[in-house]
């Protein structure tokens, strides 16, 4: 079974991810044949509730002395690759993202991760800077993104207010092919990657 997270990067009142993620699920569950072997599953850094990054010993050392960052650990060792649902703040991801990512290392190797960005410009400079962060945790990204523009995919009266999740057409086969290349990358490296309950035992 490929299981693979679609990771809500906003934990801020008023965000707008989560309906994004919501609309990734339903579109990746509804054009995904049941007995494909593939299952996809939000996981909402609002819900994770991670403080900043307080473990004493760098996470390539990989001695996680904190329950939560065990618990987080565990977490991303279930899954074999990602859809980060990420907005834009002033040219780079969320720090909840960051953070997020900075808890764990080796949880994040020969994985394969996927883009649904949304801002002003589509959140593409956002996703240029985690594509180098991933990198850095050995996660292989695709190429195909989808990039969703905050004033033409969603319908806004007030900025304190997420609004509502408008996406246009032309998105719809720009997220099955970036969903198409992310199975297949995670295919193609699975052989690099323990099974989850390996990689869990080993921390």
């Amino acid at each position: 079974m490929i299981r693979i997270a679609i990771v809500v990067a906003s934990t801020r009142p008023g965000r707008r991810g989560d309906q994004v993620a919501r609309w990734v699920h339903q579109q990746a569950t509804s054009h995904t044949p049941q007995d494909a072997g593939i299952e996809y599953a939000i996981v909402d850094l609002a819900d994770v509730n991670l403080p900043l990054l307080d473990e004493p010993v760098p996470a390539a050392i990989g001695e996680y002395r904190n329950e939560h960052t065990r618990r987080w650990a565990k977490l991303i060792s279930s899954f074999d690759g990602f859809v980060f649902v990420t907005p834009e703040y002033n040219h780079a991801i969320p720090a909840a993202l960051k953070n997020a990512i900075d808890y764990l290392f080796a949880e994040w190797h020969d994985k394969a991760a996927a883009f649904v960005s949304y801002g002003l410009n589509g959140g593409v400079r956002a996703v240029e800077q985690l594509r180098m962060t991933l990198a850095e945790v050995k996660v292989a990204c695709v190429r195909s993104q989808v990039a969703l523009g905050l004033f033409t995919d969603f319908s806004i009266t007030d900025m304190a207010e997420p609004g509502t999740f408008t996406p246009a057409e032309h998105h719809l086969p720009t997220l099955e092919r970036t969903l198409k290349e992310l199975i297949g990358w995670v295919q193609a490296l699975a052989t690099l990657r323990p099974p989850a309950a390996t990689a869990i035992a080993e921390r």
